[in-house]
This record gives C-alpha cells, structure tokens and sequence, in this order.
C-alpha cells in the first residue's frame, strides 16, 4: 500500500498545471497565453487530466502535444483541422495523411508574403493638386489627423486615397470633426492588428517575421470587410434606410 500511495504521488508530482506549463511553453512560443492552451483543449488537440475539484492537469506527454501543435501553427501555417488529422495518425500509429499539396508537415515552405512595392511618395503640392483640395482643408484634416506626413516630410500613397475619400464626404457635409469616430476605430483596429503580429516580429525564425507583414495585410483586408459589413447591418436595421 505504501508503495502505490508513492507511485500515485510521483505521478502527482509529474503532472503540471496550466499556469505551469505555460512557463514551459513561453520559452520556445512567448505568444502563447492560458486562453490559447484553454482553447486547444476545446479543439480536443490535448485532453489533460481533471482534479476532483476540476483544475486541469497536463502530463508531460500533453506538454509535448501542445509544442507540436504549437510548432505546425507557427512553422507550417496548418489549419487545426489538418493538425488534429496529423495527430490522431500519430497517435493510432499510422502513417499520417498526405497534406494539401503533397508532402509532410516539416516538408512544406510556409507562404511567402507577396513582393510590396510602395508608390512614389508625394510631397505637399502634389497631395494638394492629386486631391484637388486647398491648404486650408488639408491643414483641418491634419489638425484632425486624418491625414499625416511622414516623419520625412512626404506623403505616403495611401494619404492621398484618405485625402480624397475625406473630400468626398465633405460634399455631404462631414466635416473633419465628426470623421474622428471614424479615425479612432481605425486606430484601435491598427492596434488588434498589431497585437495579432507583434509576437511573428519578435520571433527568431526569419520566415517567421517576414510573414507578419503579409499577415497584416491580410488581417487590414479582413478587418475592413468587417467594418464594411457591420456598417451595411447596421443601415438594413434601421427602418427607411
């Protein structure tokens, strides 16, 4: 009897909590947080073990799930589904199935961001004569900070679209002022994105962060179809419009 009570506590001793083993995965993956091993349970990737009273205990074999699992999202780009499939074969000793494309998980390049090449940079007259737009507008745009230089002085491609789209609106009488709402939700969706690719730009594989910015840009074009959709929503849900 003594003997099995020091084996149970031995077995004891092995198993980690969950705060535990995030320590032990934030070498390798500083990204991960309690609510990412949370939700790769939900997905059924790792089943740890219950206490009586409910609290999660991860064996050291579930550990080194949550690394692969971890690792093919990082590396490889896998969706959960093909990751899940790749396990299961694992665990059920079978030879894993053959992934889109062909080839094995540590097989496959993770995409390549496209090549982004910016436009000519403007300078202030040229802002003004492409916007078709007199100093004074541009200059309440900028005190709104609608429109922003660059550090150089110049104007990035990209201010001349907000130049316009802002003139536009003008000739329905937004002012510069009630477009502010419209800059601080696109602040803070600039920050979600942010956050989403900060820890690939911190990352030691150099693939790793040259992915972060075609991911942002992936995520902008997501983020404004959203917004889009969430506007034309909200418009079908008001009555006449």
């Amino acid at each position: 009897m003594a003997t099995a009570t020091a084996g149970a506590a031995e077995a004891g001793r092995q198993l980690l909590s969950i705060g535990a083993v995030l320590g032990v995965l934030r070498d390798e993956f500083p990204e991960v947080t309690i609510s990412k091993i949370r939700f790769l349970e939900a997905e059924r990737l790792v089943e740890p073990q219950r206490t009586p009273s409910g609290y999660r205990k991860f064996s050291r074999a579930d550990v080194h799930r949550l690394a692969q699992v971890l690792r093919m999202q990082r590396d490889h780009y896998l969706p959960l589904r093909v990751i899940r499939e790749h396990l299961d074969a694992l665990d059920a000793g079978e030879e894993p199935p053959a992934l889109p494309g062909g080839g094995e998980p540590h097989a496959i390049e993770p995409p390549q961001p496209e090549a982004f090449v910016p436009g000519p940079r403007l300078g202030r007259a040229e802002l003004l004569a492409a916007a078709g737009v007199a100093e004074q507008q541009l200059a309440d745009w900028e005190s709104y900070g609608l429109v922003v230089a660059t550090p150089e002085g110049g104007y990035d491609p990209e201010m001349l679209q907000v130049a316009r789209l802002v003139a536009e609106l003008g000739r329905f009488g937004l002012e510069p002022r009630h477009l502010r709402a419209v800059k601080a939700a696109a602040d803070r969706e600039v920050g979600l994105v942010e956050q989403v690719v900060a820890p690939l730009r911190r990352h030691r594989n150099p693939q790793t962060r040259a992915h972060a910015a075609a991911l942002a840009r992936e995520l902008a074009t997501l983020s404004v179809r959203l917004h889009a959709a969430l506007v034309q929503a909200g418009l079908r849900a008001r009555p006449g419009l």
